[in-house]
């Protein structure tokens, strides 16, 4: 069924709000699908952990000490928030978009390292964490709650209560995040969870024309300024390795050439768990950026498509529920998380 059709069809009640949702069962097999992926990836950064200790001098435990308490962190809010009703986030919706543009101002006035210069990450306690990451969550959930409650007041069309503060927030998202934060992923992220959020509400295909409009010269107003600005070079020099990544294997294209090199050294089958090359300083970023690329020198061509496989899988279990969802708020919010974890999944891989 066509989620958009799907919307259209549901009504609310006479008194104008939606009917109270039901309860539901946990959905075991997208959590499964989760533990799954969560799985593979601490096996792969385990294994390299040593030739990435190795190739920076630090201990063997440090790198995979910061994934266990990732994962640590991550399964405590996993349950913490499952006992939290749905509709509570509907509310917060406003102070958490508060918080996110506080931590965003925070990032933007932290001294930056030396290793990652760029005012992306809050910093404390020997731990960092990447604002942007947060901004995500906080606008998934904002979203949701502003396009099912404009729908509701059927002022999806209105200029003023919908078209206007969509494109502040877009403006907003290219100026702050992918200008001074220079973030051009988590921004691609961020407008299509907006614009597949929008989309699905009931938006009129005519007003993502200016939306559209807008996005590309926010994106032009970047490409000029990296032109222009001696410090926003390296823009350039990104667009052309990725365009052309084997025209400067020793230099700018270095990175994409080894990742190049990982995935088809993997053969069909891979070299194995134990037995990377790519990971002994050769890639660069081998246990973020570059793990796609570590993931196909370890498991080869059917590893991979397994690993591809149960992102499709977990992706189309998010569609089921989304088809299922008792009310527009959850439905939307379903779709935001779609939209966040299949376009990051497509960027990085």
């Amino acid at each position: 069924m066509n989620i958009r059709t799907a919307n259209t069809r549901r009504r609310p009640s006479v008194s104008g709000t939606e009917a109270a949702p039901r309860r539901h069962k946990p959905d075991y097999l997208l959590v499964l699908l989760a533990t799954a992926l969560l799985s593979v990836g601490f096996v792969v950064v385990y294994a390299i952990s040593p030739s990435i200790a190795a190739a920076r001098g630090v201990s063997e435990q440090y790198l995979i000490s910061k994934q266990i308490i990732a994962i640590v962190l991550g399964i405590i809010s996993f349950f913490a928030m499952s006992l939290v009703p749905v509709q509570w986030w509907r509310k917060m919706s406003k102070p958490l978009l508060i918080v996110a543009i506080i931590l965003t101002v925070g990032a933007l006035l932290t001294p930056v390292n030396a290793d990652y210069p760029a005012h992306r990450w809050v910093r404390f306690a020997g731990l960092s964490f990447q604002t942007a990451e947060y901004v995500k969550l906080a606008l998934l959930i904002w979203a949701a709650s502003f396009f099912a409650e404009r729908a509701a007041r059927a002022e999806l069309t209105s200029t003023e209560r919908t078209f206007k503060p969509t494109m502040a927030i877009i403006i907003a998202i290219g100026v702050v995040i992918a200008g001074l934060q220079s973030d051009l992923g988590s921004a691609a992220v961020m407008v299509a969870v907006i614009v597949l959020i929008a989309y699905l509400a009931g938006m009129p295909i005519k007003r993502f024309l200016p939306l559209g409009a807008a996005v590309a010269a926010l994106i032009a107003v970047i490409i000029l300024a990296s032109f222009v600005v001696p410090s926003l070079h390296y823009r350039v020099g990104r667009l052309s390795t990725f365009l052309h990544p084997a025209s400067d294997c020793q230099n700018t294209g270095y990175q994409s050439c080894q990742a190049l090199i990982a995935i088809g050294s993997g053969g069909m089958f891979g070299k194995g768990i134990g037995k990377s090359v790519e990971a002994s300083g050769y890639l660069p970023e081998a246990a973020n950026d570059s793990i796609f690329a570590i993931m196909a020198e370890k498991f080869g061509f059917f590893g991979i498509t397994v690993i591809v496989g149960v992102y499709v899988a977990l992706f189309s279990r998010l569609k089921r529920l989304i088809d299922r969802a008792p009310s527009m708020y959850v439905r939307l919010l379903i779709v935001g998380i779609l939209a966040w974890f299949s376009t990051q999944a497509i960027i990085n891989i």
